[in-house]
């Protein structure tokens, strides 16, 4: 096991268990040390709840960030989910720079849209900023909607063509990012995948698991934590996106019997499973 350390810049969604709130115990679980920069705090998240409250937290990040260049505080690794605003892509941009080590890796979730839709409050402006953002990291994990809207291609949310798919990821890998995760592919009705491919080796792989017909609000959150725990205990980056799309499967697979679990997948009685994995 390797002695990491981890800062994850997203949202709390104080109930719903999605970004920081899945996070920081997913990637803690990897036996990876994990420090939160929270961009916001929410009462809920926002898919299905109705009244929450949201308290913006932009202008604390510069504080924050120079606190821990004055204590020469770094990191091997900034990971990135929620981003509210433009101006919290940016900081990203300045975490990168001022608090990451030099040989630390940036992965970017473009956590923006789903569905064949940008998220509430998006545009394409922002959509522009997120890819710029995405063309500056190691590696990103898009979904099929975030994919198509980073690069201005047709939207298929089913029945892919490897034609299609291929296409998709060079336009990926041509906004500069060293590596694509592609999460959604599906050439087959009962499976769906993930494609890794390296921008510099050129070499596409991919790998499939069961698809559970059950949506669930934050999968993707826990996939991306998943990942980046697996990334940093020193598993490559196709070992990486097996084991959080094995992970995710496990997460439905405990909450899909319970119609009053709604919200997100009961994640906790998953970990076991991924811990086991991480050990072998």
């Amino acid at each position: 096991m390797t002695d990491k350390r981890v800062l994850t810049i997203q949202d709390i969604s104080c109930m719903g268990q999605c970004s920081l709130t899945v996070a920081l115990p997913i990637i803690s679980a990897c036996g990876v040390e994990t420090i939160i920069l929270p961009s916001a705090v929410l009462s809920t998240h926002t898919g299905g709840f109705t009244g929450y409250t949201f308290r913006d937290l932009t202008e604390d990040i510069p504080g924050i960030m120079n606190h821990w260049k004055s204590e020469n505080i770094r990191f091997d690794c900034l990971y990135t989910g929620y981003l509210g605003s433009i101006t919290q892509i940016d900081y990203v941009t300045e975490l990168k720079k001022e608090v990451i080590r030099e040989d630390g890796l940036l992965i970017v979730d473009p956590a923006m849209a789903d569905f064949g839709s940008l998220y509430y409050g998006f545009d394409q402006n922002f959509v522009e900023h997120m890819a710029r953002l995405c063309g500056t990291a190691d590696v990103i994990l898009p979904n099929m909607t975030e994919a198509a809207f980073m690069t201005g291609s047709e939207l298929m949310l089913e029945n892919h063509t490897e034609e299609y798919i291929l296409d998709l990821i060079e336009k990926l890998s041509a906004l500069g990012a060293r590596k694509v995760v592609l999460k959604g592919i599906s050439y087959e009705p009962d499976k769906i995948g993930v494609a890794v491919y390296d921008s510099t080796t050129k070499a596409l792989q991919y790998y499939f698991t069961e698809k559970i017909s059950k949506g669930s609000h934050g999968t993707g959150d826990c996939y991306a934590a998943a990942f980046t725990g697996a990334l940093m205990q020193g598993r490559d980056t196709l070992e990486a996106a097996k084991i959080a799309a094995d992970f995710v499967v496990e997460c439905i697979k405990k909450t899909v019997d319970d119609d009053s679990h709604w919200y997100g997948v009961k994640f906790e009685k998953a970990l076991p499973m991924l811990v086991q994995e991480l050990n072998k």
